[in-house]
């Protein structure tokens, strides 16, 4: 696992065995991030580093500047921790982003879209952006411990504070939301639905985006296509859980993968819109 320290700006890969407490960031990527050949071509240990300059440098300072005061050392953040132009490195970190989620101390939600805290604690919280992509779907639901903030950095309160506003908004259980109710404990149909409005940029993160939700592993073929990536993802979910609530969606006769769902708005469990 890569990591970032929050004091030197430290870009460090540690073992397994070997991996500290970290906090780990939650966001909707900007127009200019930080990548991991920014980082690794001109350190950001560097006072003078080109790589300070750049857009995407306020919200790694940010969230580093966050770990430190919370007394952390160590922050994943997708967009500099994963080599982008490895398709090994992407592959193992999808596969492990619940894992990663899952066992970091804290998970902080940067929400860009969100001023300030006075429009945290209103309906700009409801609308922000980060409530419709699908990536965000596995970092609300993993972490144990996830804190909400604005765009100045300002909290705007943590998951189990806003449990049943954040169900509102999600159609996700609040019991499944403040750690009363295991996610084994809902049936594939019902993990699917929460996805069923949710968004991509590249097409097979549709699916690649859910792996997590039911702990499968599978690799990433970007190109292979959404219907096609989809299709695996159910054909794995199945194999791993036999559940036949997979099945229960509304048909599409045109469908060429027969009894397979074709997206996620397509369950069962998520209430029919007529157009």
């Amino acid at each position: 696992m890569r990591l970032l320290n929050s004091q030197t700006f430290e870009l460090r890969s540690f073992l397994p065995h070997e991996i500290p407490e970290y906090v780990i960031l939650s966001h909707r990527w900007g127009t200019e991030e930080l990548t991991y050949r920014d980082v690794v071509q001109n350190p950001l240990s560097a006072e003078n580093s080109p790589t300070r300059r750049l857009r995407g440098f306020p919200k790694v300072d940010g969230v580093c500047r966050l770990a430190s005061e919370d007394g952390y050392s160590w922050v994943w953040i997708d967009t500099c921790c994963i080599d982008k132009e490895s398709s090994a490195d992407v592959d193992k970190n999808i596969n492990s982003m619940w894992t990663y989620y899952t066992k970091s101390n804290i998970c902080y939600v940067y929400m860009a879209d969100v001023a300030d805290a006075q429009s945290g604690w209103s309906t700009g919280f409801q609308k922000s952006n980060w409530f419709t992509r699908c990536w965000t779907l596995q970092e609300l639901v993993a972490p144990v411990h996830l804190e909400f903030y604005a765009a100045d950095w300002s909290p705007i309160g943590t998951k189990l504070e806003r449990a049943m506003e954040v169900a509102k908004i999600t159609s996700i259980d609040d019991g499944l939301l403040v750690q009363n109710r295991s996610i084994d404990g809902y049936t594939t149909a019902e993990r699917l639905s929460w996805a069923a409005h949710r968004q991509v940029t590249q097409e097979e993160d549709e699916a690649y985006s859910l792996l997590g939700l039911f702990q499968i592993h599978m690799p990433m073929l970007y190109g292979e296509g959404r219907s096609r990536a989809f299709a695996r993802l159910q054909e794995a979910i199945y194999l791993a859980t036999c559940d036949d609530s997979i099945f229960l969606f509304r048909y599409n006769p045109n469908s060429p993968y027969g009894l397979l769902l074709q997206a996620p708005k397509d369950s069962f469990m998520v209430p029919y819109i007529s157009t």
